[in-house]
């Protein structure tokens, strides 16, 4: 049979979908390019914002479109929306998160012990961009209770994948030839909780860095609340990249409070000043929502110039959008629309203007570079374009194909399109 697999959404949606691609290869089918050339059809779908549900639905229909006959859907939206997600074209079944790990057992009629991964190396799908980082899936579920996130409806609550599957995937993927592992979940932070013993992801982050041909390996997004510093003496070991991603949502008090956020932005700011003093050179990126509800002008304010204080190496701005189930829809007070919009925009340049200043701080030093994209240039030059372990991105050029290819490069010039450099030593 062949397959055609597509996501929306957050990196554990990418993560999921390449399982999946694994899953039907080890049982000896064929992944194809495009929907028109497959039997089969799977969409991994997310909720997260009203704009993610459109994206989710929209890819749907143009799998429809472009020929596919038999659609299954599965993911947060698929979850949350099951009936609408029935309903749209050529899809024949929708498949619920809690049963999304025997999707494909259940939909080839065999028991899921059946699918060997041990032997099945990770690899590019069809058609997407060749991905030099793999996401691996280590926990689902959340246990939070943010007023605005449907996510914990979605997912459910918070469940670890024990370290030796864990350390399975993981070497799958660097024998698929990932540079970069990448280990991601809905709240990274709470991994082994919930196991018997109970374990910290300190202890998984220890497991992983014992495999010997590990080049880089990053950490996903983390909850402030979930760490100390003591967290931070991992990065002794320096093929741990150099970059966390702290979701704070907002800058004021009054706004974590209303929001259920289990932090403080005088604690956020202790955090992040002792992974400045722990980890030299670390980039700081953040998630902001702009227009919660309640959200006045003065609270607004404390949240432009909080941020500001930070000096984030960037971040993601996302406009508040209130999904039906959580309790900050029913929140009096709510944002009207063009003053949220107003509110992102002015954070969203505020950002640019932090992001700009931290890769100006990079000129001059020599760092490491996995090259995601080698293009054939003038001059029969490759066009090379990549990130630091600390999140910049950065091109160059070279006499030979480096991609996914690790380079030290001396970063010497900056622009509104990032970091140009010189590469030292590629290996």
């Amino acid at each position: 049979m062949k397959i055609y697999l597509d996501t929306v959404g957050c990196r554990l949606n990418q993560s999921e979908i390449e399982t999946f691609a694994r899953q039907f290869r080890a049982a000896g089918h064929q992944l194809v390019a495009t929907p028109a050339q497959a039997d089969l059809v799977v969409v991994n779908t997310c909720t997260v914002t009203a704009q993610a549900a459109s994206d989710s639905r929209q890819k749907i229909r143009q799998a429809a479109r472009r020929g596919a006959q038999r659609i299954v859907v599965t993911g947060c939206w698929a979850t949350m929306e099951a009936q609408s997600a029935a309903a749209l074209p050529q899809v024949s079944q929708v498949v619920h998160n809690q049963d999304k790990d025997t999707l494909v057992a259940g939909l080839l009629g065999v028991p899921p012990a059946e699918i060997d991964l041990e032997s099945i190396e990770r690899q590019p799908l069809p058609g997407a961009h060749q991905r030099t980082r793999a996401f691996i899936k280590v926990q689902d579920g959340c246990d939070n209770r943010c007023t605005y996130c449907i996510t914990c409806l979605a997912r459910g609550p918070s469940r670890s994948r024990p370290i030796p599957v864990v350390r399975q995937d993981v070497r799958a993927a660097l024998d698929g030839g990932s540079r970069e592992i990448v280990l991601t979940g809905v709240h990274l932070g709470a991994w082994g909780a919930d196991l018997q013993p109970s374990a910290q992801l300190s202890d998984l982050i220890q497991a992983v860095l014992m495999e010997p041909d590990l080049p880089r390996l990053r950490l996903s997004s983390l909850e402030p609340w979930d760490l100390q510093p003591e967290f931070f003496k991992l990065w002794q070991d320096d093929r741990l990249c150099r970059h966390l991603h702290l979701p704070l949502q907002s800058g004021s008090q009054g706004t974590l409070m209303r929001m259920g956020r289990k932090t403080t932005p005088s604690a956020y700011a202790e955090l992040v000043m002792a992974a400045r003093l722990a980890i030299p050179g670390v980039a700081i990126t953040t998630d902001v929502i702009a227009g919660f509800p309640g959200e006045n002008e003065i609270e607004f304010t404390e949240s432009l110039e909080f941020i500001r204080s930070m000096q984030f190496a960037g971040g993601h701005v996302f406009t508040y959008s209130a999904r039906p189930g959580t309790a900050a829809a029913r929140m009096p007070g709510q944002v009207p629309h063009p003053l949220r919009k107003s509110r992102n925009l002015q954070l969203r340049e505020l950002f640019t203007q932090v992001a700009q200043t931290y890769q100006v701080q990079q000129l001059g030093q020599r760092l490491s570079v996995l090259w995601e994209s080698a293009q054939v240039g003038a001059g029969r030059n490759w066009n090379l374009s990549g990130l630091t372990d600390n999140y910049c991105r950065v091109t160059s050029q070279a006499n030979t194909n480096l991609w996914n290819q690790i380079s030290l490069v001396t970063l010497n010039t900056h622009s509104e399109a990032g970091l140009q450099g010189i590469i030292c030593e590629s290996r």
